[in-house]
């Protein structure tokens, strides 16, 4: 049995998130929303009458810098059930060590899919539970024409590619693909709008993260593709970057995900009540701070039903764990160890804020290595 270091005065959990990545913003939100979510359980009863204990160590902005992160959390505090990661290389580093570790890892970030790990848990959206929506959505516009603009790493290039398929596969067209390195000169970011309005599509396809999306809409705000209606549409821009944008720059843009900030159900505003309160209205709360909180709860649904404090009996019972989350009732596949979520397309208004206009109607079972999923009115088989 491989047991997940319980101790009598407490449960350590570890954070893994950094305030010195190229995400730092939205990291902060998750590690805010961990923690939120950690105070929640704790005064619910904890586990069984064991608090959880948070463990944060500092991290660098490199992918390196939390594996290591990892190995002092696992090997120096007892660490073995860790909250985190972002981006997709962070992830990578990390996973390794998990399984070396027999560590479990909830990772709440959208992502490319085409993984699976006995380590990991993921909550945020596959493919088909954002990628899918947000196609579906461009190609209701005749023709549609789409150019891809995104940071060189691992998560570009893998959704360029599923977006790619699902353009063509729809009759759209990719008329143009360009990969920038994380703070790329100003002219390198010139040359790729000088690029779009000899082009001319209707949207970018933006995996740009981080910091760098701001500096992406400055540009594309000059472009005489923007001003004769281009959009750019992204799954990963989220309210912590519209935060740092005014609504001239952000005004239109379309985003996929699970949820958005201006959700009204009950769940919802309680988690905001409950960030605000705790640390102040000046974090912007993102989809990925959402799965940040839920993945918690999910947690200790299966930790307190587990006959045993092991990795075997707490995954045994995540496959059956269900908690009412922010975005809607949640719950874990336990063949793919992804979520079924509740995809949503949010369009940003003149008040610089999401507005959500399409979502569907029960939660979508994750498909991470997009084997079949639904496309228009038809399922699509990719087996």
């Amino acid at each position: 049995m491989l047991r997940l270091n319980t101790h009598r005065e407490g449960w350590p959990v570890g954070l893994l998130f950094s305030g010195q990545s190229q995400t730092a913003a939205v990291e902060h939100a998750q590690a805010c929303a961990t923690l939120l979510a950690i105070d929640e359980v704790n005064a619910a009863g904890g586990i069984n009458g064991v608090p959880l204990v948070p463990r944060q160590v500092d991290i660098g902005p490199q992918p390196d810098d939390y594996r290591l992160a990892a190995e002092k959390l696992c090997d120096e505090q007892d660490v073995r059930v860790l909250f985190g990661t972002h981006m997709s290389n962070s992830r990578k580093a990390v996973l390794p060590l998990m399984e070396s570790r027999q560590a479990l890892l909830f990772y709440p970030t959208l992502y490319e899919g085409f993984e699976f790990s006995q380590n990991c848990i993921y909550t945020g959206a596959a493919p088909n539970q954002n990628s899918v929506q947000l196609a579906r959505h461009m190609l209701r516009e005749p023709g549609s024409r789409v150019f891809f603009i995104g940071n060189n790493y691992v998560f570009a290039h893998e959704s360029n590619r599923i977006m790619r398929d699902l353009i063509e596969q729809g009759e759209g067209s990719v008329v143009g693909e360009d990969y920038l390195p994380f703070h790329a000169p100003d002219a390198d970011l010139a040359d790729v709008m000088a690029r779009v309005d000899d082009l001319r599509p209707d949207f970018i396809y933006s995996t740009v993260v981080g910091s760098d999306t701001i500096r992406l809409h400055e540009a594309f705000a000059r472009t005489r593709a923007r001003a004769e209606g281009a959009l750019i549409t992204s799954l990963a821009t989220n309210e912590a970057d519209l935060s740092q944008m005014s609504a001239d720059l952000s005004e239109g843009f379309l985003a996929a995900a699970p949820w958005f900030a201006t959700l009204k159900n009950p769940e919802s505003l309680a988690f905001l009540q409950g960030m605000r309160a705790r640390f102040g209205p000046q974090v912007p709360v993102t989809s990925g701070a959402e799965a940040a909180y839920f993945q918690v709860h999910l947690f200790a649904v299966a930790a307190r039903e587990a006959a045993e404090a092991t990795l075997e009996a707490v995954l045994d019972r995540l496959g059956t764990a269900c908690f009412d989350a922010p975005e809607g009732r949640v719950k874990l596949d336990a063949v793919t160890h992804h979520t079924w979520l509740w995809p949503r397309i949010g369009r940003v208004s003149s008040d610089n804020e999401f507005e959500v206009i399409e979502e569907e109607k029960n939660p979508v079972k994750p498909e991470p290595y997009m084997v079949q999923h639904s496309f228009g009115d038809v399922m699509t088989d990719n087996a």
